[in-house]
């Protein structure tokens, strides 16, 4: 189907009418209706009810709004994805998980821009079962998380290995899990362990499933909880968090996962440079 004539039909919905959906998309009433026409046509339904007062849509036409909705949306995402910024050769697609992008893949991306000035870069952020369908789709180039699946046509690779602590914003810190604890979700890894450390823990006040949002609350309002060393490097300087001493360490390795035949430079320089960066990191 032709995308224009589903962006003309929520162009339509948008304003009421035809005559207003035309002056919103710069083309002439007639060609307006002649693209409804054309679109029930295709559907083998009508669309709209057409009185003085615009336009209404038909219980066919409801049905199709949610299937032109994500069908504009799917092809302009697409659009962003696949098309070359002006002034770069290419354009590269890294995935991570919040933790991940805070002071690790965030230094990456001035020393990438280094090697590879003639590449831009789309950076997103997820959990492992989004940034895993990106790379299974091909929406993404490169994949850094905690606990990835094993894929077909996937790479999967350690990168390193990261130290959880418990800190707490008291400066003589309890290993106790207190009210003001704050239960950070790093996954399933995390949660074994955590259980086996703290049988008797039966769930916090505050849960989160963002490490940055974790750490943001604690510093701001008191509390503690586990967080990655690397993260902690800051405020352990400035005396805002203090490491409770008698606590549990956990480990939990991250990954990186990326196509197995790379033959692709950018991903190639990539990957060497995040390696570098999560190495000085670590």
């Amino acid at each position: 189907m032709d995308t224009e004539l589903a962006r003309t039909f929520l162009a339509v919905i948008a304003t009421g009418s035809f005559v207003d959906a035309a002056q919103k998309l710069y083309v002439t009433q007639s060609t307006v209706s002649a693209r409804i026409q054309r679109l029930e046509e295709e559907l083998g339904a009508a669309l709209f009810v057409r009185n003085k007062a615009g336009t209404t849509l038909t219980p066919a036409g409801r049905q199709f709004q949610k299937h032109a909705t994500v069908l504009t949306r799917t092809v302009e995402q697409a659009r962003q994805e696949i098309g070359i910024v002006e002034g770069f050769k290419g354009t590269l697609t890294v995935g991570g998980r919040v933790g991940l992008w805070e002071d690790l893949l965030l230094h990456w991306l001035p020393a990438f821009a280094q090697v590879a000035p003639d590449i831009a870069v789309r950076a997103l952020i997820g959990f492992e079962d989004d940034l895993m369908q990106a790379l299974i789709e091909g929406r993404a180039d490169i994949g850094v998380m905690y606990t990835p699946q094993a894929r077909p046509g996937l790479k999967v690779e350690m990168l390193l290995e990261e130290r959880l602590v418990m800190v707490s914003t008291r400066p003589q810190p309890q290993s106790e899990l207190d009210r003001d604890y704050v239960y950070v979700d790093w996954g399933p890894e995390f949660f074994t362990q955590h259980t086996l450390a703290f049988p008797s823990f039966s769930g916090a006040a505050l849960t989160v499933s963002v490490g940055w949002l974790g750490l943001q609350r604690i510093l701001s309002h008191g509390g503690s909880g586990y967080f990655p060393l690397r993260m902690l490097r800051k405020y352990e300087i400035e005396g805002r968090v203090h490491r409770v001493p008698s606590a549990p360490e956990f480990r939990l390795p991250a990954y990186l996962c990326y196509p197995s035949n790379v033959d692709n430079e950018p991903i190639a320089l990539a990957l060497d440079s995040i390696r570098r960066i999560s190495a000085e990191c670590a």
